[in-house]
């Protein structure tokens, strides 16, 4: 009889065992439900002919599917080198960071530009929400992701991140030893900017507080509505005393030049109360303790500079006083005239693909 129970046991244990296995199954393909990707080219750069693209996704540690384009060089052999690129902020990877990932591309690396989480033709909802935590787990992902592609050397991983994912990646650096190599461009510090405005235009606690009220009263009015109230778009037209750098902002995003309908900035925005953890979740804490290599690149007359001086300042414990600098192997890159959305496109003509792509072979070997 003992055995009769012995055997029993363990026949139902292993049934609990299947259906469990089987119920974590079923959880997975609800939490990475699949994607309906556009196949056909719709970004706003020309498409290379140096360069082999398709469409792909991979999931973070929160069950979201990412979608992505992967671009490798024609004619690649053996193991390479392999970026993850993402950004800016509110915009989507048919606009800059596909175009960054192409240009690092036709240079040599295998690259993917990824639509962050709640945004794009990436997984996520409600849409359009923003998180320190889940962004900058969508840059570990990606690093999940080309680890284990059979053409990428996975101790040979580098980072993108462009605007608030500039910021984003200098975070994910800080937190996986697996990223030999960060470039930050033209970026934001989404918690500093959050919490104190513009150029410290609102940094005081009656101020927060006042923040910290709004988005508290448009929770209960989002949840009696049933629908998360969107913020808006960059408008397409501005008041002539606007400031520049809003000007800029709708140049790119609200016409030809950069629009795009899927990318938040151009049409609906965020949600209201989308980056309110950004209030109380400061990144960069251990930015000091990063031992990869880290490359800020500004525009010399961009509005958000003061951000990256302050990043490379956190993580070098020196000043760059609005030069160019390097300490070990990190980096702050002044580029004289340009501007914040100089950095978006080739408009311009001062992306500095020279100076990232020998950063990245330099520190990715």
């Amino acid at each position: 009889m003992k055995r009769l129970f012995l055997s029993t046991a363990i026949v139902l244990t292993g049934f609990l065992v299947a259906c469990s296995s089987q119920e974590s199954n079923n959880q997975k393909q609800d939490n990475m439900k699949q994607l309906e990707l556009t196949q056909e080219w719709d970004k706003k750069f020309p498409k290379s002919d140096k360069v082999e693209h398709r469409k792909i996704t991979f999931h973070n540690r929160y069950g979201i599917e990412l979608a992505a384009d992967m671009y490798t060089p024609k004619e690649a052999d053996g193991k390479l080198s392999a970026i993850a690129v993402s950004g800016p902020f509110g915009a989507v990877k048919e606009q800059s960071s596909g175009l960054y990932a192409q240009h690092m591309a036709e240079r040599g690396f295998l690259t993917i530009a990824f639509d962050p989480s709640f945004t794009g033709e990436s997984g996520g909802e409600p849409r359009r929400m923003a998180s320190p935590d889940i962004n900058t787990e969508d840059f570990l992902a990606a690093v999940d992701f080309l680890s284990t592609q059979p053409n990428v050397d996975p101790e040979r991983i580098g980072i993108i991140g462009i605007c608030g994912w500039g910021g984003m990646a200098i975070n994910a650096a800080a937190i996986d030893p697996r990223i030999k190599a960060t470039v930050a461009s033209t970026m934001y510090n989404m918690s500093q900017i959050s919490v104190e405005g513009y150029f410290k235009s609102e940094d005081s606690p009656a101020q927060r507080m006042e923040k910290r009220k709004a988005i508290a009263k448009q929770r209960i009015e989002d949840y009696k509505n049933g629908t998360y109230a969107q913020a808006g778009g960059v408008p397409a037209e501005l008041p002539e005393d606007a400031p520049q750098f809003l000007k800029d902002y709708s140049d790119y995003y609200a016409h030809e030049r950069g629009y795009h309908p899927r990318s938040g900035n151009s049409t609906t925005g965020w949600t209201v109360i989308g980056t309110q953890s950004f209030l109380n979740q400061p990144i960069l804490c251990f930015a000091n303790e990063i031992d990869n290599a880290v490359l800020i690149i500004h525009g010399e007359k961009a509005h958000s500079r003061y951000f990256g001086e302050t990043a490379f300042e956190q993580i070098t414990g020196q000043k760059c006083d609005g030069k160019s600098k390097t300490i070990g192997n990190k980096e702050i890159m002044i580029i004289p005239g340009a501007t914040h959305v100089d950095l978006y496109d080739d408009v311009a003509g001062v992306i500095p693909y020279d100076k990232m792509e020998a950063f990245f072979k330099a520190y990715l070997k």
